[in-house]
């Protein structure tokens, strides 16, 4: 095989973070079995010391693989599957996430166009919020672009996709920020070793439950704080928060 032929067909693990999940598990893991199974080298869930029935929801569905992480929180979860995984690109959703059709076709074509490419990210879709929250949520994702463009990273947790030898390189997930404002220690620790993509059309769509229970404004509040925090200071401006299930 060419080095050319490799770049047009990397390896690509699925890894599923899961804390409490079996309200929302099941249909992410139908939409995954249903859009993505047949091109991933592996789907892996990360159990992470749940206390439902994520473990049984899991081992229902053949062919995914079941990890279980003791260590409460998402960048240890994140840091268990890469370690699990053997892609060459580990591509990471969230357990409320319904991964569609294309989806992962678009992350073999984008780091196969581009040598250069670290880190692949995209935009969220809303399958339980109205159409007004919903163009809201869009809006922010917009006017965000010029951070993006400033900075030349933005990602987004629940929908991307890095390249194992990044990760390598970044030392893995920083385990010490609990869950704001580690997606953009990803992106902006992956830009210092190639290209961090935030695509339009790489769109995952994901449940609303957060900004319904807490608020959009508050939401986009926390996110716009801690992307500057990390920007400017490395760490994150916010370290407790809550689960919402």
């Amino acid at each position: 095989m060419t080095n050319a032929t490799a770049r047009q067909s990397p390896t690509i693990s699925l890894i599923v973070p899961a804390y409490n999940e079996e309200d929302y598990l099941p249909a992410c893991l139908d939409a995954i079995m249903n859009n993505v199974a047949g091109e991933a080298l592996e789907i892996i869930v990360i159990d992470n010391n749940s206390t439902d029935r994520t473990r049984q929801i899991i081992e229902g569905y053949p062919g995914v693989t079941y990890v279980f992480e003791p260590h409460k929180g998402i960048t240890r979860a994140r840091q268990c599957g890469f370690q699990a995984a053997s892609g060459e690109i580990i591509a990471y959703v969230d357990a409320d996430t319904k991964p569609p059709a294309g989806w992962i076709t678009q992350i073999r074509e984008q780091f196969a166009a581009r040598e250069s490419l670290a880190c692949l990210s995209g935009p969220y879709s809303f399958y339980d919020l109205g159409r007004a929250r919903n163009g809201i949520s869009r809006a922010w994702f917009i006017a965000a672009r010029p951070l993006y463009k400033l900075t030349g990273y933005m990602m987004v947790g629940g929908n991307f996709a890095i390249r194992r030898d990044v990760l390598e390189k970044m030392g893995g997930f920083d385990r010490t920020i609990e869950f704001y404002g580690e997606d953009v220690d990803i992106g902006k620790r992956a830009r210092s070793h190639g290209k961090v993509l935030f695509s339009p059309r790489f769109v995952m769509p994901t449940s609303g439950r957060r900004m319904r229970k807490q608020g959009f404004a508050r939401i986009a509040g926390l996110y716009f704080a801690n992307y500057l925090s990390i920007a400017v200071r490395g760490k994150p401006a916010t370290r407790h928060y809550q689960d919402i299930r």
